[in-house]
């Protein structure tokens, strides 16, 4: 196949919805797939290079930050990426465009179908749904709600990431989403140890959506029993965690390392015994389904993401958003750590529920089926 994948998003830049179109990508080509990604520009970026066997290219989008992206600039990636993807597509002629986000992806993926011909499969990930991360984008979803319903009804086909996004999107649009959960390369042989004292993983943007104050506040509630914690990351709530945990007296046992590479980031978490989620809300968090690869019990919020990688009371604890509910499942793990090991022997038979390859072959059976045979009808 030739597919033309579109992502507003793709590392460097952007989170955990670039990453997986990525390491989906990356799989892709590997199997003999013709993969061309067009994706928002960045000055600092080269406009256009070969990575992993697939060719990037990266028109001018005038976004500002690699990890957060405003609504203005999403609407300029709209603006300036319509043009160059229908051209690309017009040119290039892809069997299939494979877009990542409804919004801001979406309408540009639409257009290209329109102007060249070619069917496109959809895949939302959280925030492209209303309720989803309501304080970020209902507001936004009144405003464009008209405009995004096409871009779903045009889809050939739609995937998304969980249960619990396929049941909101399905809520808002009519659809019935297939799910693909998000997949992960295996970690061989990974040290299931339990350190001492026990160690403690945050990561992700420290955001309002994160929640990492509740974080703070869970631990100065277990501050006389033994723990550290590591947290990957920054962004607008750093400043005030780092007060946070000073007032509280815990500040010597919290590091905050800022953003880390792939690499690093590995090295802290093969170093951990415990993954601790505060979050708002979740579609089907990396984070955590790289967390059941090296073992760790997850403590998490009792959110609808998070359902899909904790099993209770088996591979960790969902909890209310409260610090006493974050505290007291965090004190049973610390005092027990025998039930710690137990959860983290459990979480490592978990992930191979997220293993890349079966990630990889789902997608890759979508697009097949969404292509469009000279007949007009789809199908491989």
């Amino acid at each position: 196949m030739k597919i033309l994948l579109l992502c507003y998003e793709y590392p460097p830049v952007g989170g955990g919805g670039g990453r997986v179109a990525a390491r989906v990508a990356a799989r892709l080509a590997i199997r003999g797939h013709q993969i061309r990604v067009i994706t928002a520009g960045m000055r600092h970026l080269p406009r256009r290079e070969t990575r992993d066997g697939i060719e990037i290219l990266r028109p001018e989008s005038f976004r500002r930050r690699e990890d957060t992206c405003t609504v203005p600039e999403m609407a300029l990636y709209i603006a300036t990426g319509l043009l160059p993807v229908v051209r690309e597509a017009r040119r290039w002629r892809p069997d299939v465009i494979h877009a990542h986000f409804a919004v801001p992806t979406g309408p540009v993926a639409l257009a290209a179908s329109v102007f060249a011909g070619i069917p496109y499969v959809l895949t939302v990930h959280l925030g492209d749904v209303p309720g989803g991360v309501p304080e970020q984008t209902d507001r936004l979803f009144r405003l464009l709600g008209p405009l995004v319903s096409p871009v779903w009804r045009r889809a050939h086909a739609v995937t998304t990431v969980s249960r619990y996004v396929a049941g909101l999107a399905a809520s808002a649009y009519g659809v019935n989403p297939i799910v693909i959960p998000n997949g992960v390369n295996p970690v061989t042989q990974p040290d299931l140890r339990l350190h001492s004292p026990p160690r403690i993983v945050m990561a992700g943007r420290l955001s309002i959506q994160k929640n990492p104050l509740l974080a703070v506040r869970a631990l100065a509630l277990v501050r006389e029993m033994d723990w550290s914690l590591d947290v990957i990351g920054d962004g607008p709530l750093e400043v005030e965690m780092r007060a946070l945990a000073r007032r509280e007296g815990i500040d010597q046992r919290v590091v905050l390392h800022g953003w880390l590479s792939d690499v690093q980031a590995a090295q802290l978490m093969a170093k951990a015994d415990i993954l601790l989620m505060t979050s708002l809300h979740e579609g089907l968090p990396m984070v955590a389904i790289e967390a059941l690869q090296w073992g760790l019990a997850i403590v998490g919020s009792q959110i609808g993401g998070m359902h899909d990688v904790v099993v209770e009371g088996k591979n960790g604890f969902l909890c209310e958003l409260t610090p006493p509910a974050f505290a007291q499942k965090l004190r049973t793990l610390l005092a027990t750590p025998e039930m710690l090991d137990e959860m983290r022997r459990a979480s490592r038979e978990k992930a191979g529920d997220f293993d890349l390859e079966k990630t990889v072959s789902a997608y890759e059976s979508v697009l097949e089926n969404s292509i469009l045979r000279p007949d007009g009808r789809s199908g491989p």
